[in-house]
């Protein structure tokens, strides 16, 4: 059932300010990179490369992390190693724009934070449990996003008014406040085998594998493939149309990019409201359909609109497609995986399968651009959805019931599609 003990309700307070936190310690370096770098000289092919390369590194490591998080009984960890890797990689990269150098911070920043989302995950359902998780986690995404409007707001402001400088502080700071905040959720408020999807006591204690788990389940799979294709086209966009943007100088890059930054969490605020009410009453098919279907628009309409105003309609497009999957990837993980002591484990799978699409996003995107233009390159990040779409309509019949239920049943239904 949902908690309601006061002590429950102590551990979620953290929770909340951590997932608002650790938003701009995960993404607040990001977007703002490519321009950072743009403006010492690189060009978009070695931009995208080193952005695959933390992309890679964090993608090989996300599995072997999931299955870590199951097996341990110290998850926070895995949330403040991340936050000091932030502030030193925030440190290296303001020191020397050597190409070695801001890649290896950049691989050791996306290895150390791998583990950041199953870690958030499991210390979510070892408190609230799987009857809750599908609410809560609503609300640990809606304060995420909520956290990256206010990060990126104050990088632009700090950024137009004390240069890039003043975006990677803001980023370290974030990490610290990150830190602190998982310290303050108790430790005895996590229940361990809650955490990794158990409801009671005895169940599976087989070491958990991330592969096999996604292997032995097709619906798992299928949405980690349908994943794979959505993320190859989407984790390019947000660096890349700000580099299409500031290149012809029709914007100030600190501004600009936070512009897009904030426009699509704001629209991820309330998006990943209406999933939480949507999968309660729907299931979680339908609204991985529609953020499926965001992406081709978005390319179309990236390609078509290179200038300060298409910032609006692209970045909306990002915050409707972004933001419902913020919502639904981890809580119908966690519902087919339900009663298999995998949950973590099967979200660092998932996480990894999507994570070679996001990796390889960055250079495919910025080698096209330099090559053929932006408008081409958006056109084609957006088709790669394309494939998505096929996947999860064609396979309609067997996702559905996967996808089905309401939080209540969960806490005595078996996993569906688990083998």
């Amino acid at each position: 059932m949902t908690p309601t003990s006061s002590h429950q309700q102590r551990a979620l307070r953290p929770l909340l300010a951590l997932n608002f936190f650790m938003a701009d310690m995960q993404a607040g370096i990001g977007p703002f990179l490519g321009v950072f770098l743009l403006a010492h000289g690189w060009q978009s092919g070695w931009i995208g490369t080193v952005m695959t390369a933390g992309g890679v590194a964090g993608m090989l490591m996300t599995t072997p992390a999931g299955a870590l998080i199951d097996a341990t009984r110290s998850k926070k960890l895995f949330v403040i190693i991340p936050g000091v890797c932030t502030v030193l990689a925030s440190g290296i990269v303001l020191l020397s724009q050597e190409f070695w150098l801001v890649a290896t911070s950049q691989v050791a920043t996306a290895i150390a934070g791998a583990a950041i989302g199953p870690a958030v995950a499991g210390i979510t359902l070892g408190i609230v449990r799987q009857a809750g998780f599908n609410r809560q986690n609503g609300r640990n995404q809606a304060f995420n996003h909520a956290g990256n409007v206010v990060g990126a707001a104050l990088s632009g402001l700090l950024g137009w008014a004390y240069g890039f400088t003043a975006v990677f502080w803001l980023a370290a700071a974030f990490g610290v406040l990150s830190i602190v905040s998982v310290m303050m959720i108790p430790s005895d408020a996590i229940d361990d085998d809650a955490a990794r999807g158990l409801e009671h006591r005895g169940g599976s204690d087989d070491k958990a594998s991330g592969f096999r788990v996604l292997l032995e389940s097709k619906p798992l799979l299928i949405l980690a493939a349908a994943l794979l294709f959505f993320h190859l086209g989407n984790a390019a966009m947000l660096p890349l149309y700000g580099l299409a943007v500031v290149a012809d100088q029709k914007a100030d890059p600190a501004t600009f990019v936070a512009m897009t930054i904030v426009i699509a969490q704001t629209v991820m605020i309330a998006t990943s409201l209406v999933a939480m009410r949507m999968a309660e009453k729907e299931g979680y098919w339908l609204v991985l359909l529609i953020s499926f279907m965001a992406l081709p628009l978005r390319g179309v309409i990236a390609a078509w609109m290179l200038n300060k105003s298409g910032v609006y309609p692209v970045q909306i497009l990002d915050g409707i497609g972004a933001g419902l999957q913020s919502v639904a990837v981890p809580g119908l993980v966690a519902r087919i995986l339900s009663g298999t002591g995998r949950v973590n484990a099967g979200q660092g799978a998932v996480m990894t399968v999507q994570g070679i699409g996001a990796s390889l996003s960055p250079a495919i995107g910025g080698w096209i651009a330099q090559e053929l233009g932006y408008g081409p390159m958006f056109l084609i990040l957006g088709a790669f959805a394309i494939g998505s779409v096929a996947l999860w309509v064609g396979f309609a019949s067997l996702l559905r019931p996967a996808c089905a239920g309401t939080p209540d049943e969960l806490g005595s239904a078996a996993p569906a599609g688990a083998a």
